[in-house]
């Protein structure tokens, strides 16, 4: 069985903090998901995976408590938990320039791996530690803001008894990520004391690689390269979306398209006999025993891609040029 990673990156905007919204405001446009008279946040999208019996990972951001205090983060906890759904450390470093206790000093960076071994400790120590007062369990986990890691992160996860990390994207392996591995590391791969398990992508054309988030793959991509990794009995598919993905870019209303998206993926990896979707604490630490590249990605087709491009535009036409009502 392949396993699958359903990934939701779960976060306060720091952007909308910036423009001065409250956090009651900001928890409603980046997690519950509300539109008007929708939610589809990360309610909408535990009742998808519900209905299908299906595992979703929560990696939930805890710097909002920072600036909001602890109560924040229990507002993001308490409904994944109540659901049975699995959550683990996500952080976007940027909040540190609100916080009211200066964890780093007055040091800041737009990402963890901007930050010495030393800061990145107190940071990653801080977070887990806030899950785990928020109700969550220890995690063993961990994705960072905008895949902003770099060695020392993974050093530092290690230190501290993380078992996995999950911030390694191919595609943004020449900007933000930092992690040694190469691009061609599809599968996971034990790195300096804990297992990288890789975004998962396809390739879309020669050269040039698509990771398999919820609003970067139409449904055929997502269904095919999951079918994909079956056929070639990849150990592990890990697949992203955010809690507020589900909306519009202004976060105003519901982005039927990428819901579309989302229920198929659902509906593919429950039909299919060899995928399963899991938690990082059901995975085997053994799928990750070596240092060299293994595992191959769906390769390019320009059908598939140039289908894409046109849903991308109508999509965007309607849900994020305002011309139509969602």
């Amino acid at each position: 069985m392949t396993q699958v990673l359903i990934t939701i990156d779960t976060e306060l905007s720091a952007l909308l903090h910036q423009r001065g919204a409250t956090a009651d405001a900001n928890l409603a446009a980046s997690v519950t998901g509300r539109a008007g008279k929708h939610d589809v946040g990360v309610r909408w999208q535990m009742d998808c995976l519900d209905h299908h019996g299906l595992k979703g990972v929560y990696f939930i951001d805890p710097m909002p408590g920072l600036v909001f205090g602890p109560d924040i983060v229990a507002q993001m906890v308490e409904p994944i938990l109540t659901r049975g759904h699995e959550v683990q450390l996500h952080i976007h470093t940027e909040w540190l320039e609100w916080a009211k206790t200066p964890l780093a000093g007055d040091r800041r960076g737009q990402n963890i791996g901007d930050f010495s071994l030393d800061d990145q400790l107190v940071l990653l120590g801080w977070g887990r530690d806030a899950l785990m007062s928020a109700g969550a369990p220890r995690p063993i986990a961990f994705r960072a803001g905008n895949y902003g890691a770099n060695d020392d992160t993974l050093k530092a996860l290690a230190k501290l008894g993380f078992a996995w990390d999950a911030s390694y994207n191919a595609r943004y392996r020449d900007s933000h990520c930092r992690i040694g591995i190469g691009p061609d590391h599809v599968d996971p791969v034990r790195r300096l004391g804990v297992s990288e398990i890789p975004v998962a992508a396809i390739s879309d054309r020669a050269g040039s690689i698509r990771p398999a988030q919820v609003c970067a793959l139409s449904a055929t991509e997502m269904r095919e390269g999951l079918h994909h990794a079956a056929e070639t009995r990849r150990p592990v598919f890990s697949i992203v979306t955010h809690s507020f993905e589900m909306l519009s870019r202004d976060r105003k209303r519901p982005n039927r398209a990428v819901m579309r998206r989302f229920e198929e993926m659902c509906r593919t990896i429950a039909a299919h006999p060899g995928l399963q979707t899991a938690g990082f604490a059901d995975l085997d630490p053994g799928i990750a025993n070596t240092d060299l590249p293994h595992g191959t990605r769906l390769g390019p087709s320009r059908v598939r891609t140039f289908n894409r491009m046109a849903q991308q535009a109508l999509a965007t036409w309607i849900y994020d040029r305002q011309l139509f009502p969602a």
